[in-house]
């Protein structure tokens, strides 16, 4: 099936423009045009688009994404390069999840901190608190920031 442009933008969720773009940086090897110049997508451009796309929310830069275009193009004799980069992005993405994950301790704290505080009309009643009286998965973050975790 093709698509145009429109079609896969909604498809995929992301700006026309930006398909422009990616064609235009050679991050599109295969896409096709009509008679009259209209860039026409294919499923297999919809799956190179998804990668492309996951390499970008991973982190890399439209130079790197070309370097893998092109990589690609190469066929089998790219395939452990291919590999290094994958699995140097999965790496990546998982050091991210983990930086995440504490920034969502942080967050569900202060959320925590602040319903505290509105329900007891002041920010004293949380702020005067020892760390036992504080719920078990917020002490270590207590701890941590106590110096400051009022701000």
């Amino acid at each position: 099936m093709l698509y145009t442009i429109g079609e896969m933008s909604r498809l995929l969720n992301i700006p026309a423009s930006t398909l422009r773009y990616y064609d235009q940086e050679g991050l599109l090897p295969s896409v096709e045009r009509s008679k009259g110049g209209i860039r026409m997508f294919s499923d297999q451009d919809y799956g190179w688009l998804k990668v492309i796309e996951c390499l970008k929310k991973s982190g890399l830069s439209i130079r790197e994404m070309k370097a893998y275009t092109d990589l690609a193009g190469k066929g089998d004799g790219s395939l452990t390069q291919r590999l290094e980069l994958f699995r140097s992005r999965k790496d990546a993405v998982k050091e991210q999840i983990e930086d995440m994950k504490e920034i969502l301790r942080l967050l569900e704290f202060k959320c925590w901190y602040y319903e505290q505080a509105i329900q007891n009309g002041t920010e004293d009643s949380v702020r005067s608190l020892t760390p036992d009286e504080v719920p078990e998965q917020f002490r270590l973050i207590k701890k941590e920031i106590d110096h400051t975790w009022y701000i």
